[in-house]
């Protein structure tokens, strides 16, 4: 019988790198959409998440198309969700970028300035490879993935308070997040699509039968 993949749907509202994103899927035999209106949510099997830029623009935007009350009825009937960067961001309960800003709430935490915490010394934003540190290591996202595997990050803020979801993180002078999971919701700070074979591992763990409805 016929392996048939779940269409991945990611969601276009202004605001992310949607070509790589679809080219990656593509890339590993998944069927891509990239869907703009809420009535397709409902609709998904499986979503992205995008995101680049600020909090505050990229979070009124999904309130404002209707993306945000879309996203979070989905997660709640079970479909799987991968935030990527910002979109992983946009998952926490409040960020801390220029000002103070709520976020989708499904992730417990917080959005703060790696400022804060990481060694003056080091440049902001964080650019560049850096390895996984895995926390967890039952996650079906990172069933190909290595303790130390290197993938691509670009961010000045990052995921606090979120120990409970905490899957992987990264070394910049501290232990920043890199990755979490609730249920049937998961983050990645850094670019899978971005991130050469390791990501693409990632990428075809999403549209695997371990991400399953829950």
């Amino acid at each position: 019988m016929e392996n048939v993949q779940p269409r991945i749907s990611i969601i276009d509202y202004g605001v992310g790198n949607l070509f790589s994103l679809a080219s990656s899927f593509a890339s590993v035999g998944a069927d891509v959409e990239i869907i703009s209106d809420p009535a397709q949510v409902a609709k998904a099997q499986r979503i992205i998440l995008p995101g680049v830029g600020a909090f505050g623009d990229a979070i009124d935007k999904l309130r404002s198309t209707g993306m945000a009350d879309a996203v979070i009825s989905a997660t709640s009937e079970g479909v799987p969700l991968l935030g990527i960067c910002l979109g992983m961001q946009l998952l926490f309960d409040v960020s801390y970028e220029y000002g103070e800003h709520k976020g989708l709430g499904l992730i417990p935490g917080a959005v703060r300035p790696i400022a804060e915490v990481i060694d003056p010394a080091l440049k902001i934003p964080h650019i560049g490879w850096n390895a996984l540190h895995f926390v967890r290591d039952d996650n079906p996202l990172f069933a190909e993935v290595n303790e130390g595997d290197h993938v691509y990050f670009v961010h000045s803020y990052y995921a606090a308070d979120c120990e409970e979801s905490l899957v992987a993180t990264t070394d910049y002078s501290v232990e920043l997040t890199a990755a979490v999971a609730r249920g049937n919701v998961y983050g990645c700070q850094f670019h899978p699509e971005k991130s050469g074979e390791i990501g693409l591992r990632i990428v075809r763990a999403f549209c695997g039968e371990g991400i399953a409805r829950c």
